[in-house]
C-alpha cells in the first residue's frame, strides 16, 4: 500500500505531530510505502492567486478556467504539481489535523484550494442530459481511499446527535463528501480524538494503540457508503435523490449515505 500523509499542525511536538510520526513508523513497519506532506514544515502557500497559473493567467482572474488551462498545459507551479503527483501515486491518503472552528486549518484548506484544480479534481468527464460529469464516486482520484485523523478539544458528548456542536458526521461531511468524494476518493470512518487538550502522558499509550489498530486495518475497513452521482439514485439534471430512496428516520446529510 502506498500512503500519503497530509499533516497540518504548526507544532512538531504536538499530539498531531506524534500521531503523524506514529502513522509513518507503523505503516513503514508493516511494509507500506509512505510519503508525507507536512504543510507547515514545507512553508505551504495557502492562498490561490494568479501566480499559480503562470504568465498567461487571465485578467480578471478566473480561477476555475485558469487552473484548468494551467493543469492541461503543465504550467502549474512546481509545488502544486508535486502534490498532484503524490495524490496520483497514493492508494490511501491520511489527513492529520486539529478541528479548528468546526473546520480544517486554513493551511490545509489552502492545500485543497490550490491542488484540487479544474481538469484535475473537477470538471472532468461527460456533461450531457444523462450524465453530469464524473464526480461523487467517479473522477481522476477514483479508486483511492482517505482517512481523516482529527483531534478535537471538546468531549465526545458535545459532538453527539444531541450535542451542542452537532454530530461529528455532519461537521466532517463537507470534507468527506464535498472535498474527497467529489473527485472520487472514498472516505473511511474517521479516527477522532476527543478531549485532546485534556490528554495526559498517561493517556497516550492507549490512544497510540488504538491509532495503530486503525492504521493496520486500513485495507479491511469499509468506506462510508456514499451514493454515487451516476448510479441512478439521483435524477438528472436536478441531482435530487429519487423519491422512495430515503432511509427510514434519516434526513439531511444522511440521505446521501446508502442503507
Amino acid at each position: 500500500m502506498k500512503t500519503l500523509i497530509v499533516h497540518a499542525h504548526p507544532e512538531p511536538k504536538s499530539l498531531n505531530g506524534s500521531l503523524k510520526d506514529l502513522a509513518v513508523s507503523t505503516l513503514e513497519g508493516a511494509g507500506h510505502e509512505v510519503r508525507v506532506s507536512d504543510l507547515y514544515a514545507m512553508g505551504w502557500k495557502a492562498v490561490v492567486d494568479a501566480g499559480d497559473y503562470g504568465a498567461d493567467a487571465s485578467s480578471p482572474l478566473r480561477v476555475a478556467r485558469d487552473s484548468g488551462r494551467a493543469f492541461e498545459a503543465g504550467t502549474l507551479t512546481p509545488d502544486v504539481r508535486a502534490e498532484q503527483e503524490k495524490l496520483l501515486w497514493a492508494d490511501t491518503v491520511i489527513f492529520q489535523f486539529p478541528l479548528w472552528w468546526y473546520a480544517m486549518p486554513a493551511i490545509l484548506k489552502g492545500w485543497v484550494d490550490r491542488v484540487f484544480t479544474h481538469r484535475f479534481a473537477y470538471g472532468v468527464g461527460e456533461h450531457s442530459e444523462t450524465k453530469y460529469g464524473e464526480r461523487f464516486g467517479e473522477g481522476t482520484l477514483a479508486g483511492r481511499r482517505a482517512l481523516l485523523s482529527v483531534t478535537i478539544g471538546g468531549p465526545r458528548s458535545h459532538y453527539a446527535a444531541r450535542g451542542i456542536n452537532g454530530p461529528i458526521e455532519d461537521l466532517l461531511f463537507p470534507i468527506h463528501h464535498g472535498i474527497l468524494y467529489y473527485p472520487g476518493i472514498e472516505s473511511l470512518p474517521p479516527f477522532v480524538v476527543y478531549g485532546a487538550d485534556r490528554l495526559t502522558e498517561e493517556d497516550y499509550p492507549s490512544l497510540a494503540k488504538a491509532w495503530e489498530r486503525r492504521l493496520l486495518t486500513l485495507d479491511s475497513t469499509e468506506p462510508i457508503a456514499f451514493r454515487r452521482q451516476n448510479s441512478g439514485d439521483y435524477e438528472i439534471p436536478s441531482l435530487h435523490l429519487r423519491q422512495g430512496l430515503e432511509p427510514v428516520g434519516r434526513g439531511g446529510f444522511g440521505l446521501h449515505v446508502r442503507g
